[in-house]
């Protein structure tokens, strides 16, 4: 919010009271408030960057608006930039013209890979800009102690960052585990944090796991995926963040936990975007659209976008349109669907009719291209992804399109020249990661295992997408083919790439730690949309397979994940052998 002294303070009064002219009035409009559930109607007054009320106002400057909706900017509580594959000067670019004006980031994934420093560089690349940037600091890098990254924060690390006036806590403490057995290491940030917000991660648990969990003070969950597990979690305290986002869509499972008496417990979170999501969707103003199309009020889902989520994480003064609160929200002709033709931030037009009125307060870039993208894989061999077969039956990561969950399938190895070996007839492919910042372990070999939901019918993709690690993943039909499409990602120190048995197909540089681009969000999606359809063309049903094949490393959501050193049983947390 921008800076008040005396007199501006004073100047706020005179316009509030009807004595001097606001700034900017608009007139004849309708006001969703947030704070009743009801729409008012009346000329809005916006003085100094600031609502000054709403009634019988005149201004230096006016529009009438004929009866246009005017909504509270939106907040997005709960995101992973990287996952948009944008730098956040592009993101801003992107979510703005949909009535997003602030976002409450989870930096983890560049953390994984390039520590604090990269933490840093995003808080830095984000100052200034027209969307607000919060900070949540990242709680468990590496994800979990399953699986190295190329960065380990302490407690003492993140504490650095503390007094900074954009973070605001620990982010989702996804070490669960660690919290119920009391790991020294978690309970160290905890402690330091225990006067901020921490966000939580906990995915199915319940009972007294989950009264342990709670107990030290964590806040929330973006994990649930039930409507008994959102009433549980709501019945002790948290707050529900109900996702939304490309991968992951809990929205119609849990719209019935919001209730008259929950509401103000609960918020949308989108988690993770994809760029093209973005481009055709939206952001949050597509998560609003999509609750009331299942039913909720509008002026609700508005609320869960907007009001709640300043809330939860102590945003005074925004999330309303209200006298006092700051100037940022969107105007749209109709109240459902929410489609903004005008947004306001800090007081100022900032995107009409779509379109960004200042592109110039959009460059950023700089900081973020100096940054490197660690790459330690040196040797990339098809015979390294034999595998002997020391069993007739194997365990295989079950894909779930639209989950971040997988199946811990027990099925027959498709056994050849005393090997198990990829199956495309029975959608039975091989999914590998290579360690990218410890080219020492197991002499630079990959964990390899079996895969079935990704229906590639020949070819492979890799990426250095990886959650949480970050490490370099690929999965395919047949060996040569991973080998190529993993030397492509090599030889462009990151990005993704989709082969034949041939040779390279498609491949999209990410050359920010190998997760982001610094290209605009048009061209990032051509290029996503490029290796998609070439993955698509080799047989791959699912609508997003590199954000699918992303979360296949993630060693804190069930069931089974695969991971540097092997197949990680998550409910048990410990890997476990290939062959059963």
């Amino acid at each position: 919010m921008p800076p008040m002294d005396i007199a501006a303070l004073g100047e706020l009064i005179d316009v509030a009271r009807g004595r001097k002219p606001a700034e900017l009035c608009l007139r004849n409009v309708r006001i969703v408030n947030v704070c009743t559930g009801a729409i008012a109607s009346g000329h809005l007054a916006v003085h100094g960057g600031l609502i000054a009320g709403w009634g019988d106002y005149r201004g230096r400057h006016e529009m009438d608006l004929h009866g246009a909706y005017v909504a509270p900017g939106f907040i997005d509580g709960h995101l992973h930039l990287e996952s948009t594959l944008l730098s956040p000067a592009e993101f801003a670019k992107a979510v703005l013209p949909h009535g997003t004006t602030a976002v409450v980031l989870d930096p983890h994934e560049i953390a994984n890979v390039l520590g604090l420093s990269g933490v840093l560089a995003l808080i830095r690349a984000s100052e200034g800009l027209p969307v607000d940037f919060f900070f949540m600091l990242p709680s468990c890098v590496p994800a979990s102690p399953l699986d190295p990254a190329g960065a380990v924060l302490r407690g003492a690390d993140l504490h650095t960052l503390r007094g900074h006036p954009r973070v605001l806590g620990l982010a989702e403490m996804m070490n669960f585990p660690g919290v119920l057995h009391a790991d020294p290491d978690v309970l160290e940030k905890i402690v330091l944090f225990q006067d901020t917000i921490r966000d939580g991660h906990c995915p199915k648990l319940s009972g007294e796991d989950l009264n342990a969990y709670l107990s030290c003070g964590i806040s929330s969950d973006h994990e649930t995926t039930t409507l008994d597990e959102a009433l549980e979690k709501l019945s002790k305290g948290m707050i529900l963040m109900i996702r939304e986002g490309s991968h992951s869509k809990d929205l119609a499972a849990l719209l019935g936990a919001v209730t008259d008496t929950t509401w103000p417990r609960c918020l949308f979170v989108s988690d993770d975007r994809h760029p093209t999501d973005l481009l055709r969707e939206g952001h949050m103003d597509c998560v609003v659209n999509r609750a009331t199309a299942l039913g909720m009020d509008p002026v609700r889902a508005i609320t869960l976008a907007s009001w709640t989520a300043a809330q939860a994480f102590g945003l005074r003064g925004r999330g309303a349109v209200a006298p006092g609160y700051a100037a940022d929200f969107s105007v749209s002709p109709t109240v459902t669907p929410w489609k903004p033709t005008l947004v306001f931030k800090d007081g100022r037009c900032v995107v009409k009719d779509g379109a960004l009125c200042r592109p110039e307060d959009f460059s950023r870039e700089a900081i973020l291209e100096s940054l490197p993208s660690p790459m330690a894989v040196v040797r990339v061999d098809a015979e390294d992804l034999r595998v002997p077969a020391r069993g007739r039956r194997v365990r295989v990561i079950g894909v779930r399109e639209g989950s971040l969950l997988t199946d811990h399938l027990i099925l027959p190895a498709s056994i050849r020249h005393d090997a198990a070996v990829c199956d495309p007839e029975r959608d039975l492919l091989k999914i590998v990661v290579f360690n990218r910042y410890d080219s020492g372990q197991d002499a630079g070999l990959p964990a390899v295992g079996f895969v079935r939901g990704f229906g590639l019918r020949k070819g492979a993709l890799a990426s250095t997408v990886a959650h949480d690690s970050h490490h370099l993943i690929a999965v395919g039909a047949d060996d040569e083919a991973i080998a190529h499409a993993v030397r492509a990602v090599v030889a462009g120190r990151g990005g993704m790439s989709v082969a034949s048995s041939q040779g390279v197909i498609a491949h999209m540089p990410l050359p920010v730690a190998g997760l982001m681009s610094l290209k605009p969000l048009e061209e990032v999606c051509r290029a996503l949309e490029e290796v998609t359809e070439a993955a698509r063309a080799l047989g791959s049903s699912l609508k997003h397979p590199f954000m699918a094949l992303s979360f296949l490393a993630l060693p804190v959501i069930p069931a089974l994940k695969m991971t540097s050193r092997g197949l990680v049983d998550v409910e048990r947390f410990e890997t476990v052998p290939l062959f059963v």
